[in-house]
């Protein structure tokens, strides 16, 4: 009798990008911006363009879907997170990411760096 279970596939860890990588991905979104205001919406373009949607993570004990990307008037990149019928903006920023992370996840790890102003 042979067994038909298939065995389990280890999950593989996520890598973090390097500093080096994620310079080079700032330096990608910010390359023809001029100030501020068009290096955030350069990064902001990177991000909805890479970051696949929707995606799960947790905040507060509480699961949440991040159903898309999205800049407020005052220039803030935001998550717009749901749970059931009420949405939420949370920040870039602030966004817990899950493990694993999602596809283009690397670009809120650029954007993270550009913020504190780690290039």
């Amino acid at each position: 009798m042979t067994n038909s279970r298939k065995k389990a596939t280890p999950r593989r860890r996520h890598a973090s990008p390097s500093e080096a990588k994620l310079d080079e991905m700032i330096e990608e979104a910010i390359v023809d911006a001029h100030d501020e205001s068009e290096q955030t919406f350069g990064l902001y373009t990177m991000l909805e363009d890479n970051l696949a949607t929707p995606f799960k993570t947790e905040m507060l004990g509480v699961e949440v879907t991040v159903e898309r990307i999205d800049m407020t008037d005052d220039e803030q990149i935001v998550a717009v997170c749901a749970r059931g019928k009420s949405r939420q903006r949370v920040r870039i920023l602030d966004l817990p990411l899950p493990s694993p992370p999602p596809e283009g996840a690397d670009w809120i790890m650029a954007f993270r760096r550009w913020a504190r102003g780690g290039r």
